[in-house]
């Protein structure tokens, strides 16, 4: 099978939009990022509730790789028990703000269907 490239494209990645997938890719990803900006520094468990649907599994696994991309930061405190609180790094801040457009229309799509 043939790979579309950019030229000189060393990641193989044709434009911004399939960069962009990456990070964002599947249902859950794009509804923690929008959960963070509406509620800045949540705890795993206030994450959950916030994301009726979710598994445990998934969004613990979800918060790691959007970490591991740099765009979900995670403050662990030492107290006792322990808390963990997740929010939006700048980039995802700015990740977020770039899906606003996106939302828009949906909701636009989705009062015109009723």
């Amino acid at each position: 099978m043939a790979t579309l490239n950019r030229p000189g494209a060393p990641d193989g990645h044709i434009c911004g939009i399939d960069t962009a997938m990456e990070v964002i890719g599947g249902k859950w990803k794009v509804l923690i990022l929008w959960a963070l900006h509406e509620h800045p520094y949540r705890r795993f468990g206030e994450l959950r509730r916030l994301l009726p649907g979710i598994t445990e599994k998934v969004l613990a696994s979800h918060l790691r790789e959007m970490e591991a991309d740099g765009i979900v930061g995670r403050v662990s405190y030492d107290e006792v028990p322990p808390r963990v609180e997740y929010s939006l790094t700048e980039d995802g801040a700015r990740l977020n703000a770039s899906l606003e457009p996106l939302a828009a229309w949906g909701r636009e799509r989705a009062d015109r269907q009723g």
